[in-house]
């Protein structure tokens, strides 16, 4: 399978260390802040599918040309949620092949599964208040997290714990805490791939559920599987949805 890597950087960088122990596959584009105008129809033709995870002032570009040159794309940049349901129908009205994710981490979609759970059988445990905390390396630009907001999503579905998240850099609830918010707390500190918690407090006591990566391996073997499984499909899938397909 030939690759296109839109996005070189520390995730970009994992994939290709990945691919080095993969010779099924060969990476055939490389795009990064530094020549992004390499990426036209005709570069973008030799790839089989494209991993994307640049940013999100260039995402959805990527998406719209990839869509348009019919190249399968798997999506690992988040900061674009608020476009999905324009993307989705893009992708129907071109018979186009997409995967998205806020995190491609296996273990992390099976945590995501564990919070809707858990959000489920909190409902009628008014008593406890949800909150979720997140923890990256300063390089990390997006404050909340695509995954603790992913996260927050799922409990505000399946319970009746939250109306809306609000993010907050404070490692205290803000003082005008409303009880139908959701709170995220963000920390950004030196050499962290990624935690994430999610805590039920009450007066009496607290359930806590954690995931924690220790390096971007799993994120890159994720999408590396999520472009395997797309490369000859097409429809517009979020990764979990293909988990439970395999």
């Amino acid at each position: 399978m030939k690759i296109a890597l839109l996005g070189y950087g520390k995730m970009g960088r994992s994939i290709e260390q990945c691919l080095m122990e993969d010779q099924r596959h060969q990476i055939v584009l490389r795009i990064n802040s530094a020549n992004r105008t390499s990426l036209t129809p005709t570069t973008l033709k030799y790839a089989d599918v494209v991993i994307e995870f640049s940013d999100p002032a260039s995402v959805m570009k990527n998406i719209s040309m990839c869509l348009e040159c019919e190249v399968p794309i798997v999506v690992g940049t988040t900061g674009w949620y608020k476009e999905l349901d324009n993307v989705k129908q893009l992708c129907i009205e071109r018979n186009g092949s997409l995967v998205y994710a806020s995190n491609f981490s296996i273990g992390m979609n099976i945590f995501f599964e564990v919070n809707r759970k858990l959000a489920e059988m909190m409902r009628s445990q008014k008593e406890y208040a949800p909150e979720i905390t997140e923890t990256h390396h300063h390089e990390k630009k997006d404050i909340p997290s695509g995954t603790a907001i992913s996260l927050a999503k799922e409990i505000i579905d399946h319970s009746s714990s939250g109306k809306h998240w609000v993010s907050s850099t404070s490692s205290f609830r803000p003082k005008n805490f409303s009880s139908s918010e959701l709170i995220i707390l963000s920390h950004r500190e030196e050499n962290v791939t990624g935690k994430h918690s999610v805590t039920y407090i009450s007066p009496f006591d607290k359930i806590e559920i954690n995931h924690e990566a220790f390096s971007r391996v799993g994120f890159a073997n994720g999408a590396l599987l999520a472009a395997e499984w797309i490369a000859d499909k097409k429809g517009f899938y979020e990764f979990r949805e293909i988990l439970k397909l395999l």
